[in-house]
C-alpha cells in the first residue's frame, strides 16, 4: 500500500513538473501606459491566456523593458519576445513598411488601415526586410489621420506654418517641410517635456496620444483636417519564440490577432473619439479648419514628390520600391472600392 502511495505521489509529482515545463511566459516591451493605441496587446494577452487555460501569459511592460526606439533592437537579440515600435522611429531598420507612412496616401478608415498594414506585412519583401531583425510581424496599430496642436500663433492658413517648430515623424514630417515648418522627430514619451519648454510649438499626434501624453493641456489650437497622414506601429514578435511555442500556444496566439484587432478598433471608436471633442471643449483649444482648395493644393504639392523620394530611396536600399508602393496603393484603392 506504502508503496503504491509513493508510486503515485512521484508520478504526480513527474505530472506536475511536466505541466510546469509546459508553461510558457512571454515578456512584451511597450511604452508610455495603457491607453487606446495598446489595447489590442492588452486584448491579446487576455484571449491567450484564456485559450490556453494559464499555460501561455504574456508579461505587458510599459517601459521596464526597453525604450521605445530600441524595441527592434530589443526583439533582434532575444531581450524580450514581442514589442510594439513606430516605423518612423527608425526608417533605416524597416524601410518597407515606411510606404505607408507617406504622406496623403488616402487611408480614410481604421479598418482600411488595419486591412492595408496586414496586408503589407504579409508581403515576402516585407517578411524579408524584418527578418533581419528576427521578427515577425504580428499585427498593426491603427491610427486615425494625425493632426496638430500648438501653443502661440495659431496657423489659421496653410502658409502661418512658415517656420513652425513641429514634432513630426515620418511622412508627416516630410508634409510639415514642405509648408516650410521646421519638424523634429522624439519618442512620444518626451513630447510633453518638449512642448512645454519651447522646443517645439506644435505636436502631430493622433487624438489618443495628445490625450494619453498631455499635450492638449497646454495647447491653444488643433488643427481638424490638415490630415497628412498617419504612422505605422507594428507589434512583432521574436521570431526563434514564435517558431519555438508548441502547437497549441501558437494556434491560440495568431488565431486571436482578429479579435484582438476587434477591440482595438471599436475601442477607439467608440471611446477615445467620443472623448476627443469634449476634451477640447473642456481646455478651450480652438479648432482650425482648412478650405478645401488649400488641402487640395497642399496635398498636390506633397503627395507625388513624396512618394517618388521614397521610391528611389529605397530602390536604392535593395527594396523592391515601386512594387511595394504600387501594391500599398492598389490594396487601398481595392479596399476603398469594398466600403
Amino acid at each position: 500500500m506504502n508503496k503504491f502511495l509513493s508510486t503515485a505521489v512521484l508520478a504526480g509529482v513527474s505530472l506536475g513538473f511536466a505541466a510546469e515545463a509546459m508553461a510558457t511566459e512571454w515578456n512584451v516591451s511597450l511604452w508610455g501606459k495603457r491607453r487606446a493605441f495598446t489595447e489590442q496587446v492588452e486584448k491579446l494577452a487576455e484571449l491567450v491566456e484564456e485559450k490556453t487555460n494559464g499555460e501561455f501569459t504574456l508579461n505587458i511592460s510599459y517601459g521596464g523593458l526597453s525604450k521605445n526606439r530600441e524595441n527592434l533592437d530589443g526583439i533582434s537579440i532575444g531581450a524580450f519576445e514581442m514589442a510594439q515600435f513606430c516605423a518612423g522611429y527608425h526608417r533605416d531598420k524597416n524601410p518597407s513598411i515606411t510606404v505607408l507612412e507617406l504622406p496623403f496616401l488616402g487611408v480614410e478608415t481604421l479598418e482600411q488601415e488595419r486591412k492595408l498594414s496586414m496586408a503589407l506585412y504579409d508581403h515576402p519583401a516585407v517578411q524579408k526586410d524584418l527578418a533581419r531583425w528576427n521578427a515577425t510581424l504580428l499585427m498593426p496599430s491603427p491610427l486615425p489621420q494625425y493632426n496638430i496642436a500648438g501653443l502661440g500663433d495659431k496657423p489659421e492658413t496653410l502658409a502661418d506654418f512658415e517656420g513652425l517648430a513641429v514634432r513630426a515623424t515620418g511622412g508627416i514630417g516630410a508634409a510639415m517641410a514642405a509648408l516650410g515648418a521646421v519638424p523634429t522627430s522624439m519618442s512620444a514619451t518626451e513630447v510633453r517635456q518638449a512642448l512645454d519648454s519651447g522646443v517645439v510649438k506644435a505636436v502631430a499626434f493622433a487624438p489618443h496620444a495628445h490625450m494619453a501624453f498631455g499635450t492638449i493641456e497646454n495647447a491653444e489650437w488643433w488643427t481638424t483636417n490638415l490630415n497628412p497622414g498617419t504612422v505605422n506601429c507594428p507589434v512583432v514578435a521574436n521570431t526563434d519564440a514564435l517558431e519555438s511555442l508548441p502547437d497549441a500556444q501558437r494556434e491560440a496566439l495568431l488565431g486571436s490577432i482578429d479579435e484582438a484587432l476587434d477591440h482595438y478598433i471599436a475601442n477607439y471608436e467608440n471611446n477615445t473619439m467620443f472623448r476627443w471633442g469634449p476634451a477640447l471643449d473642456e481646455r478651450g483649444i480652438e479648432r482650425i479648419t482648412y478650405s478645401d482648395d488649400e488641402l487640395a493644393a497642399f496635398k498636390a504639392a506633397v503627395a507625388a514628390p513624396a512618394a517618388q523620394t521614397w521610391i528611389d530611396e529605397n530602390t536604392g536600399r535593395g527594396l523592391p520600391a515601386q512594387e511595394l508602393y504600387d501594391f500599398a496603393t492598389d490594396k487601398l484603392a481595392e479596399l476603398k472600392g469594398e466600403s
